[in-house]
């Protein structure tokens, strides 16, 4: 009876622990990026009875006899299954579909989360909602740097300086019905270091053949060579020098005629590409399925302001709890391995989106009325060795 009571006792404690867990959940039912808990039972070491004995030549085999000690906890688990997305139409809310968790730092510790809904500090700065910063990798001289993981920022306003041209590349067609001697006219515009916009022109002069002059101010640069199907064959290696006089820098502009062809239809030559871009200040903002922030500013340039980052874990079961909607790496869940959104089996991002609780509420329901019975079995186990101690108590009597 002695043994049944410690039992009841066990298994009223698992229950509880149970029913906690439970509570739990169902409590973050509306938690964005939750990942639920559960709880499994293990038996407690058994009492040998007696031990099994070999079987002879006279009789069979002996099984053991043991009296089970009752229950004990045997883990309680986190069940990181994917929640389903809701869309938010903010555009700093980020859902992630598939594995991987984001990255947030408070200057001195790494933490982990699926919860995705950020924002903006003053600064600029994307942060959690409790202001913690938001890793991945920035933009150093125009190339995403994936060397350096830090913190992320788009700033209001943010200005890109001006670039010069230095390239010009030309498309469309020649008519190589044009008599030897005729030119075709091609003005393009190109952009000096202040951000000043000027227009220049590029004359194409038919020669002998299948064989163009291209001249820059009355002055010859070269010739392009065409094939006799109309097509591209060869430029000579060319380069307008323009000084634009208003204390810019002078401009190098190299040409590249390799879309263009020679048929015999109308001429449409054209400016095909021009580099360079004037002044511009951050308007708007958009981020990718692969954790892109891609800016557009007032001068239509649309550029790569950052990249946010996913770690993935080899036991993401093994991550602590650390409120908050955080992860902290444990000494079983293994290092992050951080990359990209879509690289390394790591995830997608989706936009304007959250991820949401994976608590399931009828089967949560459930194993509360399943925790709730046990509990009070449990209990009636207890009361019952009681009656009858009390039983053996009353035998003097």
């Amino acid at each position: 009876m002695i043994r049944a009571m410690y039992a009841g006792i066990g298994g009223m404690k698992s229950f509880q622990t149970k029913l906690d867990v439970v509570g739990n959940n169902i409590a973050n039912v509306n938690t964005s990026g939750f990942k639920k808990g559960r709880v499994t039972f293990q038996d407690l070491v058994s009492q040998q009875m007696s031990g099994a004995a070999t079987p002879t030549d006279n009789r069979g085999g002996i099984n053991p006899m043991q009296v089970g000690l009752g229950t004990s906890m045997g883990s309680i688990d986190t069940i990181h299954t994917q929640g389903s997305l809701q869309t938010t139409g903010r555009d700093l809310d980020i859902g992630i579909t598939g594995d991987g968790f984001f990255i947030v730092n408070d200057g001195g510790q790494s933490y982990y989360s699926r919860a995705g809904n950020f924002y903006l500090d003053e600064n600029g700065d994307l942060v959690n909602a409790n202001g913690l910063r938001v890793q991945g990798y920035s933009v150093v001289d125009g190339e995403l740097d994936t060397n350096t993981l830090g913190p992320l920022q788009i700033a209001s306003g943010q200005l890109i300086p001006p670039q010069a041209t230095d390239e010009a590349q030309f498309k469309g067609n020649l008519n190589s019905e044009t008599q030897v001697g005729e030119t075709v006219n091609v003005p393009y515009p190109v952009i000096d270091s202040l951000g000043n916009m000027h227009y220049l022109e590029l004359t194409f002069q038919k020669q002998a053949g299948n064989e163009w002059t291209v001249q820059a101010g009355g002055q010859a640069l070269g010739n392009v060579n065409f094939g006799n199907d109309g097509s591209f064959v060869a430029a000579d290696d060319m380069t307008v020098n323009f000084n634009p006089g208003n204390n810019a820098n002078p401009l190098n502009i190299e040409l590249d005629f390799s879309r263009m062809s020679q048929y015999a239809r109308n001429s449409t030559a054209d400016i095909h590409y021009v580099s360079g871009n004037v002044d511009g200040t951050l308007e708007s903002y958009s981020i990718s399925q692969a954790g892109e922030i891609m800016g557009v500013f007032s001068n239509g340039e649309v550029r790569l302001l950052g990249q946010i980052a996913l770690a993935t874990f080899n036991n993401p079961g093994g991550l602590s709890k650390s409120g908050n909607n955080l992860y902290m790496v444990s000494n079983n869940s293994g290092n992050p391995q951080v990359g990209l959104a879509g690289d390394g089996g790591r995830g997608m991002l989706t936009g304007a989106s959250l991820e949401m609780s994976n608590v399931d509420l009828s089967e949560e329901f459930t194993e509360m009325i399943v925790a709730q019975r046990g509990f009070q079995a449990n209990t009636r186990m207890i009361t019952t060795s009681d009656e009858i101690l009390q039983e053996l108590v009353n035998l003097k009597r």
